[in-house]
């Protein structure tokens, strides 16, 4: 196979090497000094360490049970399979609708899935040595390799009598007690796109805002835009959907790039203007890209880890094959969303420095379901109340089936929660709390945390063995040296 060979590459390098360019100290502390203070938390910082790079630090002592951080996502989606599941929030991946509409649209998204056999794809990590197998396949059938996922197979469920699974989509039918678990009302996107749904006006106009407006298919967009859009997104989910995250990377770019410039016209902010055009766009592209900028290491097909089942000998080219895969996806999303002032940003070089990014820094963005503690809350009532109730709820508990409640699932970036390093002993963890019901992450204490102590976190679960635990952090590129590591190691 031979390399990909991406124009931009060569005729933006200077502009493409600027933006790979490591932030400086200085610029690194001032850019986490505005983001803490912007979001009112003082007591942490972000401090730059010679050897280990970032770190979080505790700025006062934490008690065991604290809440250390919780960290808004820079950009994150949900996984296209979870989508049949979950009915969420498109910006804080809170459960929206209601209880009925949870339960119903789920079953009846499921009902269509059964009755047409449809698969849907992975698009994860997960998946990459299938898709090495499988890229250079003569078969042109788009749906091969696919598999059906969601929760339980039909033979597991019992269907629900006609028109049951409509009156509770359409909220004819009230569940017995779901106003104890009141949702937010379903916003629907700007763009009319039928996709994207929000938990309230303020999450569909910031999402819009941050990148949205670039990637909707709706009726206001350019019909040969949208058509791009869906030829992109089709492609992220039958192979990889962590190309999402990257396009809404380059247009979170990309919107703030033209805010930043228009700021500058009408006089709101100062910018040096003395030079030429292309210099002067070029400096704000770079302040643009700043908070990408701090996340960013090494390209995605130099950084994924090797799959188990590919050998040694086809690391090559396996790697080729992934960054053939990353090119292929950048072409069809620079169709949809290319902008000339903004052209570094359509770059393979840049783009798999994007896609690296999320690689080794991205969190499971994971939020429970109000559909789960809705059927507890049933279980637990006391008769005569638990027995007229489950009159209604059973059948409905029997057609969902034994995996009733799936929570919401994708990948996120957090800049904040990115910068905490690893330690097989950790005195924090990512743990989501009852009340927390969005798709932040969540940071909490499990011992006492002193005043100037660095805050860390587990990458992998570390009661795995020494050698276990040492394999899986060679994927993250480093050997660990922990307190735990030193006194393990034969």
């Amino acid at each position: 196979m031979e390399e990909p060979i991406c124009p931009i590459d060569s005729s933006c390098q200077t502009q493409i090497s600027a933006l790979l360019s490591p932030p400086s100290t200085l610029q690194l502390q001032e850019y986490y000094n505005t983001l803490l203070s912007a979001r009112h938390y003082s007591s942490i910082t972000v401090k730059q360490d010679a050897n280990f790079g970032k770190g979080v630090f505790a700025a006062m002592d934490f008690s065991d049970g604290d809440l250390v951080l919780r960290d808004q996502m820079l950009v994150g989606s949900q996984h296209s399979f979870n989508k049949i599941d979950c009915f969420v929030c498109s910006f804080c991946f809170r459960f929206i609708g209601s209880i009925e509409l949870q339960i119903g649209r789920r079953l009846y998204l499921q009902g269509l899935r059964d009755s047409e056999s449809h698969g849907c794809d992975v698009g994860s990590s997960s998946s990459l040595s299938k898709n090495f197998h499988e890229m250079d396949s003569s078969s042109e059938d788009e749906d091969q390799g696919t598999h059906q996922c969601g929760s339980g197979s039909s033979k597991d469920k019992n269907p629900l009598p006609e028109g049951v699974v409509e009156s509770l989509m359409n909220g004819q039918l009230n569940l017995p007690f779901s106003k104890e678990f009141s949702l937010p009302s379903a916003v629907p996107c700007l763009g009319g796109c039928g996709e994207a749904y929000y938990c309230s006006t303020s999450c569909a106009e910031a999402d819009w805002e941050s990148s949205h407006s670039l990637l909707c298919t709706g009726e206001r967009s350019d019909p040969a835009h949208r058509e791009a859009l869906l030829k992109f997104n089709k492609h992220a989910n039958e192979t990889n959907d962590i190309f999402i995250l990257a396009a809404k990377a380059i247009c979170f770019t990309i919107l703030r790039y033209r805010k930043l410039k228009a700021n500058c016209h009408e006089g709101k902010m100062k910018y040096d203007t003395s030079g030429d055009s292309n210099s002067y766009n070029a400096s704000l592209l770079l302040e643009a890209w700043r908070p990408i900028s701090m996340g960013h290491k090494r390209r995605w097909w130099d950084c994924v880890a090797l799959p188990d089942d590919i050998d040694s000998s086809d690391e090559d080219s396996f790697r080729m094959q992934i960054k053939e895969l990353a090119f292929k996806s950048l072409q069809l999303l620079k169709k949809a969303i290319f902008d000339k002032e903004c052209e570094p940003l359509f770059s393979l070089d840049i783009y798999g420095h994007i896609i690296g990014m999320f690689e080794q820094n991205n969190l499971d963005l994971v939020v429970a379901s109000p559909v789960e503690d809705y059927f507890l809350y049933i279980d637990d009532l006391k008769n005569p109340d638990k027995e007229e109730a489950e009159k209604i709820t059973q059948p409905i508990l029997d057609a969902l089936g034994e995996d009733y409640s799936v929570c919401c699932q994708g990948t996120a970036f957090f800049p904040l929660q990115s910068c905490m390093n690893h330690s097989c002993s950790p005195n924090a963890k990512a743990f989501k709390r009852d009340e927390d019901r969005d798709g932040q992450a969540t940071i909490i204490a499990v011992r006492p945390i002193r005043k100037g102590e660095e805050i860390t976190i587990s990458y992998v679960d570390e009661d795995l063995p020494f050698e276990e635990r040492q394999a899986s952090l060679a994927d993250y590129g480093f050997r660990c040296r922990c307190p735990k590591c030193i006194e393990e190691e034969p």
